[in-house]
């Protein structure tokens, strides 16, 4: 049940962070209402068939997502300035440790690996696959980090929400079909948000339907609206990003200790058998 609570909230966060999104740069002035009803019914239509099309879907993504980013990083170079990133550890390495609590949000979600380990061939490949994506994370971020900090110095970035999308509002390439390059980033930032959301929805949904052994479908259109009212609880901008921290402070307390408790009732069961 805590699992299926912190899935839910952690879904709810992605929705109300795609709907922030869209509402400011894309469609800007549409209620928030509509820009989430609409990802929870397409998120639903995408996990009714089980996690096959799930991992399909993640398939499709992940190198749109590599090949945009990278992309975008290199033509962001033009505007990069080595010296904003100077002095490095300038303040030694206590700021940089204690910054480090404020990254949970980022690396969060690699936790679903704890309920995808049943569904794999070869389990044992476990550990590797979540080495291999947990290290791809980190890179995009490094990159993200060194880009932005480059190209609008700390200073810049400290004032901004979404420093990032500024950073690709701030240089242009004459002469291609495409002048601007924000639209890219939102594509597939709005991709990776709506896939995070897809899978916590189907871990919750299998949850409840474990917990309560009810049809893994009934329990999908029971969470819509609890995910709806949870999305639309923050009451702006602000909220939402204490929603973020709280649901990170929390997965680092549930992941890094329930496991490990999980872990030595499952020796000790074993042992019992025996």
């Amino acid at each position: 049940i805590v699992f299926i609570t912190y899935f839910l909230a952690l879904g709810a966060f992605e929705v109300r962070v795609m709907s922030e999104i869209v509402d400011f740069f894309l469609l800007e002035g549409t209620p928030s209402w509509a820009i989430i009803m609409t990802v929870l019914w397409i998120g639903l239509y995408s996990i009714t068939q089980g996690l096959d099309p799930i991992a399909r879907l993640f398939e499709m993504i992940f190198p749109i997502t590599v090949i945009i980013f990278l992309t975008i990083a290199l033509m962001s170079l033009g505007i990069f300035e080595i010296n904003n990133l100077r002095p490095v550890l300038g303040d030694g390495i206590m700021p940089v440790l204690r910054g480090v609590k404020t990254t949970n949000l980022s690396f969060t979600c690699s936790e679903i690996m704890l309920i995808l380990v049943a569904f794999m061939k070869k389990p044992k490949n476990a550990v590797k696959a979540v080495v291999i994506g947990t290290g791809v994370v980190t890179s995009f971020y490094m990159i993200t980090l060194i880009m932005v900090i480059g190209a609008l110095s700390v200073e810049g970035v400290v004032t901004r929400t979404w420093p990032g999308l500024d950073l690709m509002r701030s240089f242009e390439v004459p002469g291609l079909i495409f002048e601007r390059f924000e639209s890219f980033l939102l594509v597939i930032w709005i991709m990776q948000l709506f896939a995070t959301f897809i899978i916590t929805f189907y871990a919750a949904s299998l949850g409840v339907s474990q917990v309560f052994k009810k049809k893994p479908l009934s329990c999908m259109f029971v969470l819509l609206p609890v995910i709806y009212i949870l999305s639309c609880m923050p009451k702006n901008e602000n909220d939402v990003f204490i929603l973020g921290d709280t649901v990170s402070h929390i997965a680092l307390y549930i992941f890094g200790a329930l496991p490990i408790l999980l872990l030595v009732i499952s020796k000790w069961r074993k042992r019992g058998e025996k």
